[in-house]
C-alpha cells in the first residue's frame, strides 16, 4: 500500500548494496557481517589487484584478515574496533575500493534499467543497516558496501550515482525509533533515526525524489508518528518531503479493529487531513 502520490514507481532493488552485511539465516542485530563475501569472487580479486597496483602497493590486493565473521561485534575485530585497521592507509584504500565497486555496479545496472524501462520512474532501494551506527567504524554498514564511518559520508556517492540516472531513492526503517532499539538491543548500538536522517538528506541534497517504507510490522501510534515525522520534516526550510511511502504490510493483525483504526488515522494524517489525538 503506497501513499502520498498517485504515480507509481517501478522499483529496482539493488541487492548488492547489502551483500555481506547480514545473512537471512543468521538474523542477529548485533553482528557485523562478512566483508569477504564479495572479495572472494574471482573477477573482483582481479579488480582489487589492479587497484592496488595503481595505488603502488600490490601487497594490498587482499581482503582484511582480521575483520571477524558474521556474528563478531566490532570491538572483537582488529579491523573494525575503535582505532582499528579500517582507518589505516590500507583500510581506507580497501574500503574505498569495496564501496566504489558496488556504486559502479549500481551505475551499470541503472544505465541498463533506464534503457529497458524508458519512460518509467525507477527507484533504487537501499537497505537500512542501522546497527553499530553509534560506533566509530559503522562496521555493519562497511560490510554492506556503505563506506560510512563517523568521519566520512558514505551515502553521498550513492545519491550522486542515483542523480546521474534520474533515479529515486527508496529507503527503509523510517518507523524505527532509536530509543526503542536501545531498550530492545542495547548491545547493538543502533541508531535508525540518525541513519534515516543522514540518508534522506543525502538524497534531498542532490534533488532526487525520496520514497520510503517501514522495515518491521507497524501497528502502533508511536511508529506511525515517526513515519509522519520523516515524511515531512518539521521546519525544513526547503519544504522537502517524501514523494511516496509503501506500508508493509496487509495482514490479519492489521485488520484487527483497534489496529485498523490506528492505520486509518495514520493514512488520513499522511494525506494532510486534520485528525484528533483521541
Amino acid at each position: 500500500m503506497s501513499f502520498l502520490r498517485k504515480e507509481s514507481f517501478l522499483r529496482l532493488k539493488l541487492d548488492l548494496v547489502r551483500v555481506g552485511s547480514y545473512d537471512i539465516h543468521l538474523i542477529l542485530l548485533s553482528m557485523v557481517g562478512d566483508i569477504l563475501v564479495l572479495v572472494n569472487f574471482r573477477y573482483l580479486m582481479k579488480s582489487l589487484r589492479k587497484a592496488a597496483e595503481v595505488r603502488g602497493h600490490s601487497n594490498w590486493a587482499k581482503g582484511p584478515d582480521n575483520a571477524g565473521s558474521y556474528n563478531s561485534p566490532p570491538h572483537d575485530s582488529g579491523f573494525f574496533r575503535d582505532g582499528g585497521e579500517y582507518d589505516s592507509y590500507y583500510g581506507r584504500f580497501f574500503l574505498n575500493w569495496y564501496s566504489q565497486t558496488l556504486v559502479d555496479h549500481g551505475d551499470r545496472v541503472l544505465a541498463l534499467a533506464n534503457l529497458a524501462f524508458e519512460g518509467n520512474c525507477i527507484a533504487a532501494k537501499l537497505s537500512g543497516i542501522h546497527w553499530w551506527y553509534k560506533t566509530a567504524s559503522h562496521a555493519a554498514e562497511l560490510t554492506a558496501g556503505f563506506y560510512n564511518p563517523a568521519n566520512r559520508d558514505g551515502y553521498a556517492p550513492v545519491a550522486a550515482m542515483l542523480r546521474k540516472h534520474e533515479t529515486a531513492l527508496n529507503f527503509t526503517c523510517v518507523e524505527l525509533r532509536t530509543l526503542d532499539q536501545h531498550e530492545d538491543h542495547p548491545e547493538a548500538l543502533a541508531d535508525p533515526e540518525g541513519l534515516v536522517w543522514q540518508v534522506l538528506n543525502s538524497a534531498w541534497d542532490v534533488n532526487i525524489p525520496v520514497a520510503s517504507e517501514n522495515a518491521l510490522p507497524c501497528h502502533d501510534r508511536d511508529g506511525y508518528n515517526k513515519i509522519l515525522e520523516n515524511a515531512k520534516p518539521l521546519n525544513d526550510p526547503d519544504g522537502r518531503h517524501l514523494s511516496a511511502f509503501t506500508y508493509l504490510r496487509l495482514s490479519p493483525v492489521l485488520m484487527e479493529t483497534h489496529n485498523f483504526m490506528e492505520f486509518e488515522r495514520f493514512v488520513k494524517r499522511m494525506h494532510g487531513e486534520a485528525v484528533s489525538d483521541a
